[in-house]
């Protein structure tokens, strides 16, 4: 019986702790052009809370954010970029249909 009780005890805890992880893409404006601009965005992005992982694809323009849910959402991570000069609007993911 106290084994049951323990395992309940950390199954809640587990699922208490797991983080609501979340992806959102933008493309900004004035856009990425070279590395300088990748590092100015990187940079101050990674100050803001909730970010986990920046990613950038200056062929694409696009500003890929890896950010913990329960601590901001994507429209606070958008305002954010214009603290540093930067206007982000994001990138809603194509459907299927759509890439034929």
């Amino acid at each position: 019986m106290r084994k049951a009780i323990t395992m309940a005890l950390l199954l809640t805890a587990t699922v208490a702790l797991a983080k609501d992880i979340k992806t959102v893409i933008v493309t900004t404006s004035p856009q990425m052009h070279c590395e300088n601009c990748e590092k100015k965005i990187k940079g101050n992005l990674r100050f803001e809370k909730g970010v986990k992982k920046i990613e950038t694809d200056i062929e694409k323009q696009y500003v890929t954010i890896t950010y913990d849910a329960d601590k901001t959402t994507p429209a606070k991570l958008m305002e954010s970029f214009d603290k540093f000069g930067y206007k982000a609007t994001e990138v809603k993911p194509e459907k299927k249909e759509e890439r034929k």
